[in-house]
């Protein structure tokens, strides 16, 4: 079966050209009569390059896609924003031929933007999995607008996908859920995060599952942080958490999670699930996370809130009777990843304060932009050398600039993610604090740092 999917690229139109266009991926040795050194040459050989297997431009030449884009891009002024959109098409392994699925390819890629993008199809035989890779300029060749990506064209590319499939008598991936009527969900799912509703339906199966009657499912969702909502008639109809603006009412949650399914639900399990009553939750996880590190760093140091948010996501993620944390606090366990690199960054660096961080910040940019001036500098006498130019040395310095600069454009790409989401992170914790104050009666101002 064929699976679909396309993402805006931000960087550099050439690089990701260059990666769909790798020959080490796009050529296979059983499907030619030469060795990979001839596989490489097809793609130095501007005679041969149009001939190259699993390779094809729709609107332009696959061997100067690159300067027909740039030229198109620079016709209508659209030099800035998303510079293209990379997309795939993946089949089940021994599905396809790699010829069947670069025609599949292609085909589909001219139905979907081939009346006004310039576009690039592979086909990559590097993995178990045949697959196709998209290169779509993001402005248009015929009226220079740029491509919108809304999700009305995800769902219309799998649709072709899957009309040209079913033709060639492939198969294709059956119900598969498109959160067409929520684009803000649509989205976080695509990046692999959470909204508060798939925490919700997480949190109602774990009570469920420990529950044996209603009342003791309520309790379960009262000690995860969650309270419910009657209607005029006292008759509960939805749940609310800390940190959400308006409840969620159980029948928008899908099937499975009504309030009849849910009774119905627990009295099916009570008899076959081991029963967990429930306890109190663990006390107040983030005020002695706010004790403990107030021993090792200054008051609001920025190092020690996001190691904070960091261990409270890693013991939400823990196994428990009962979650010490609250939905909202839940929500970040998509994130861990980006808050350990945050963490190790302002850790490594001894930032404890804005100033701090703006000082670092701005060493990071003045850095690259003098790596990147002696870099340019160098590339011009590679390609103007005199006659006396060691061009191997030359060369050498530059690769080692490079280098130097990968880590620090890490820097950069955690810091300013981190500037962006810094007041979301103190929202959560401000969120959990206070529900931890709320939970066990206390207010902030009685509360002994």
């Amino acid at each position: 079966m064929a699976t679909t999917g396309f993402w805006p690229v931000k960087c550099s139109l050439k690089a990701v050209i260059e990666y769909a266009n790798n020959p080490d991926k796009t050529i296979d040795k059983q499907y030619l009569d030469t060795d990979l050194a001839k596989a490489l040459q097809y793609v130095s050989d501007d005679d041969k390059t149009d001939q190259k297997m699993f390779v094809s431009g729709i609107n332009c030449s696959a061997f100067n896609a690159y300067q027909t884009m740039m030229a198109t891009k620079r016709k209508f002024g659209k030099m800035t924003g998303n510079v293209a959109y990379h997309g795939y098409q993946s089949f089940d392994k021994g599905e396809v031929t790699p010829e069947e699925a670069h025609s599949i390819g292609v085909y589909t890629a001219k139905k979907m933007w081939g009346d006004e993008y310039e576009v690039v199809v592979t086909t990559h035989l590097n993995t178990d999995n045949i697959h196709n890779h998209f290169v779509v300029n993001s402005v248009s060749f015929k009226t220079g607008l740029k491509f919108k990506n809304k999700i009305e064209d995800h769902i219309k590319l799998r649709e072709i996908s899957d009309s040209i499939c079913r033709f060639r008598g492939k198969t294709v991936l059956q119900d598969a859920p498109f959160y067409s009527h929520k684009d803000s969900e649509y989205w976080l799912h695509k990046n692999g995060k959470l909204t508060h509703r798939d925490v919700l339906r997480r949190d109602i199966d774990e009570a469920i599952r420990k529950s044996y009657n209603f009342k003791f499912f309520q309790k379960h969702m009262a000690a995860m942080g969650y309270k419910f909502k009657t209607n005029s008639e006292h008759r509960i109809t939805s749940v609310i958490a800390e940190g959400w603006q308006r409840p969620v009412r159980f029948s928008s949650l899908g099937k499975g999670y009504s309030l009849k399914e849910i009774y119905n639900t627990i009295e099916e399990n009570r008899y076959v699930v081991a029963i967990i009553p429930p306890r109190k939750p663990m006390q107040t996880p983030l005020l002695v996370l706010e004790k403990k590190y107030k021993n090792y760093y200054v008051e609001n140091s920025l190092v020690a809130i996001v190691r904070m948010i960091c261990e409270l996501i890693e013991d939400s993620m823990r196994v428990k009777e009962t979650q010490p944390v609250s939905p909202l606090m839940r929500q970040e366990i998509a994130k861990l990843d980006e808050r350990l690199e945050e963490y190790e960054f302002l850790n490594r660096n001894e930032i404890h304060t804005f100033d701090d961080f703006n000082s670092v910040l701005g060493e990071i940019k003045d850095l690259m932009s003098e790596l990147e001036k002696e870099r340019n500098k160098i590339s011009n006498r590679i390609r103007r050398p005199k006659h006396d130019t060691d061009i191997d040395a030359l060369k050498q310095r530059r690769k080692e600039i490079s280098e130097e600069l990968k880590p620090l454009r890490d820097d950069l790409k955690v810091a300013e993610r981190f500037e962006k989401e810094y007041p979301h992170i103190k929202k959560v914790l401000d969120v959990e604090r206070q529900r931890e104050l709320e939970n066990h009666g206390r207010r902030e101002r009685d509360w002994v740092k």
